[in-house]
């Protein structure tokens, strides 16, 4: 005949339940967090890449005393030995109004 403790090992159902509800409100707060962070970085580095061609172009220009295509520019090899910079989300480096600089890109 077995005879049942007055202890027994091991959870509950409701102490599992309050941990799976614990973890889930820390995953609802985290996620929102991480994904916000990934694209303010993505937003900043096409920032940085505005700014690195802006600052290229017109260093061409010093160098050169006349304004280079931007296309030409982005593809010139003494520049950008590894391509030119391209945007985190895909979007492409224009100048639309002729000012020679880079338009800016809306990602918010």
């Amino acid at each position: 005949m077995m005879r049942f403790r007055k202890f027994r090992k091991g959870f509950t159902l409701l102490e599992i339940l309050l941990v799976v509800v614990i973890l889930g409100i820390l995953v609802a707060i985290a996620i929102p967090r991480f994904t916000g962070g990934a694209k303010e970085a993505k937003i900043n580095a096409c920032k940085a890449n505005i700014a690195l061609i802006n600052t290229v172009w017109e260093l061409d220009y010093i160098k050169n005393g006349e304004w280079r295509d931007l296309d030409d520019l982005l593809n010139d090899k003494n520049y950008f030995p590894d391509g030119p910079p391209k945007c985190p989300f895909g979007d492409p480096y224009e100048d639309k109004d002729g000012d020679h600089r880079v338009d800016p890109h809306n990602h918010e």
